[in-house]
């Protein structure tokens, strides 16, 4: 696994709209059962899309009282209503620095702790604070994600809410 680039981002308020998992849950067994089911589908149909998304599906995580919230949607407007059978958080204006790491396609590093360490601590040496207990995200975005290389490799994008 190899962090490639690290990019700032400043998005406005947004809503984040999508279903809500806690930290005993099987996040890779809950992005099946969206695929599965089509859950997708009407996130799609949505308009309000916000621009930090970048037409991509997102793994979202922050700490709430102490407890990991994991959402799997994807992010819009905040005037924008949640369909019915799923669920909205509202996010205030943030910074992240969002590190575009490479491995192999379907690489368990790819969504570790340890990829989640390994770019705090490449934002520490480049001089930038993490917002404690706020946001983090995975963008699976087209074609990074989803087209690999010709040695096997895709880039995840890893968002990270930072001071400033």
């Amino acid at each position: 696994m190899e962090i490639v680039s690290i990019l700032r981002e400043d998005t406005p308020a947004v809503r984040f709209i999508g279903k809500k998992y806690s930290a005993s849950e099987n996040f890779g067994a809950m992005w099946g059962q969206w695929w599965q089911n089509g859950w997708f589908g009407p996130l799609d149909e949505l308009e309000g899309r916000a621009a930090l998304n970048q037409d991509s599906y997102i793994g979202a995580k922050r700490i709430v009282n102490g407890d990991l919230e994991y959402w799997i949607g994807m992010f819009f407007e905040p005037s924008t209503e949640a369909p019915e059978g799923y669920e909205s958080v509202d996010v205030e204006p943030l910074s992240f620095a969002v590190c575009w790491v490479r491995d192999k396609e379907n690489s368990p590093e790819l969504t570790s702790f340890e990829t989640h360490n390994r770019c705090l601590e490449e934002l520490a040496r480049q001089g930038m604070i993490r917002k404690e207990d706020d946001w983090c995200f995975e963008r699976y975005q087209c074609p990074r994600y989803t087209t690999p290389d010709e040695e096997g490799r895709v880039i995840l994008d890893y968002g990270i809410a930072i001071e400033g």
